[in-house]
């Protein structure tokens, strides 16, 4: 009876010695009858290695995104840092003098952009400083500028027809789209529309400061002034371009030679405001010393362009136009410029308007161009200026 028994525990001892793989599957198991051919159950190992596949995979796109998020994050943080150990940063950010759009245009040949009766030509305000201008006359000597020469373009100045010296944001060109379809407008209503790159800009040779932009644009008055004769000059700012509006204006007056109007388009109080109500801001301005990290580093630069100031030394008409709509500079800066403006002593004996522009119209930053009320407002503050 032993000897008959000894196999059968044999037997079992080997099925106890079977090994345990991790998850406790018997491996090497040979069952009686069993179809598997390998000493496993079919497919065991196939399946552990999709398993292991999949979970690879998830863990290395979770590693990647978490790498990626504390990328973002380091970032984040040390952006502040170089704008305040570096303000030259955050003065390029005002400026944007770098970003020439539209590339590929060639701004000597301003008929390139539709203006056939446009002059090109170069100013030199200081040395080592060159700025690129354009004359686009009125519409009605558009057949009589044909293949004329900047000589032709002076002389036709101190015609009877009133000069806009326009003064543009910051980004692109002289030749951007949406200033060159200004120019046309005012062309159309009988204007003579002075435009240049302050130097830094476009083909302009030298290195924008506030300073230095407030100067391109003083020499370019007292250029059109020696060549106007007696004909009403005013000046145009958009955006950027209102801070180098106010600024000159401001020293205009300061020595008693103030344009005949200043039109303020999409304007600002000051730099600092500005700054902190633009979309880019909008990541940083609930960052702790947002004023210490971003705002003073401008100021260190010597950039202010203080409209909120200098409208109380103006002593000429002012006219405001905002959208309501306008994603760049707020419209509330606009309506606040217009509540110092129209108390202020210098400007009592002189017109102070202020036209908004629903945000149904759509004309946002720099489309105010398209309204077909623009004609008759200019028409109507010039009208009224010109009485005065």
């Amino acid at each position: 009876m032993r000897k008959r028994a000894e196999p059968a525990a044999r037997e079992h001892d080997s099925f106890g010695a079977a090994p345990l793989d991790r998850e406790c599957r018997l491996k090497n198991l040979r069952i009686p009858g069993s179809k598997a051919t390998k000493g496993h159950y079919p497919h065991d190992s196939d399946c552990d290695s999709k398993g292991m596949k999949r979970f690879s995979r998830r863990y290395g796109l979770w590693s990647r995104l978490r790498m990626f998020m504390f990328a973002l994050v380091g970032l984040y943080i040390t952006i502040p840092f170089l704008v305040k150990i570096c303000p030259a940063i955050q003065a390029q950010l005002v400026f944007l003098n770098l970003v020439r759009f539209p590339y590929f245009i060639d701004l000597k040949r301003p008929q390139d952009q539709g203006l056939n009766h446009t002059c090109n030509f170069y100013l030199h305000p200081e040395e080592d400083v060159s700025i690129g201008v354009w004359h686009t006359v009125p519409a009605v000597l558009w057949k009589d500028a044909q293949e004329k020469d900047q000589a032709w373009y002076e002389e036709v100045m101190s015609t009877s027809y009133p000069v806009i010296l326009y003064l543009h944001g910051n980004a692109g060109t002289r030749g951007g789209d949406h200033r060159v379809q200004l120019y046309k407008v005012l062309s159309s209503l009988g204007y003579h529309v002075i435009s240049f790159d302050y130097r830094g800009w476009g083909d302009s040779v030298g290195s924008p400061s506030e300073t230095g932009m407030t100067y391109d644009a003083l020499h370019v008055f007292d250029w059109i002034k020696a060549r106007s004769g007696d004909n009403p000059v005013y000046i145009w700012g958009h955006s950027l371009g209102t801070g180098v509006a106010t600024n000159l204006v401001r020293r205009l007056c300061e020595r008693e030679t103030p344009p005949d109007s200043l039109i303020l388009e999409s304007p600002f109080t000051n730099i600092r405001e500005e700054a902190k109500s633009h979309p880019f801001s909008v990541i940083y301005r609930y960052f702790p010393g947002f004023d210490w990290f971003f705002l003073d580093p401008i100021t260190a630069s010597g950039i202010k362009f203080a409209n909120d100031d200098n409208v109380k030394y103006i002593s000429c008409p002012l006219l405001i136009l905002h959208a309501e709509d306008d994603p760049v500079i707020p419209f509330h800066l606009g309506r606040k410029l217009y509540n110092i403006a129209a108390p202020a002593r210098s400007l009592r004996d002189y017109k102070v308007q202020f036209v908004p522009f629903h945000k149904d119209l759509g004309y946002r930053h720099k489309y105010i161009y398209r309204s077909p009320e623009l004609k008759q407002i200019l028409r109507n503050f010039f009208g009224s200026t010109e009485q005065q």
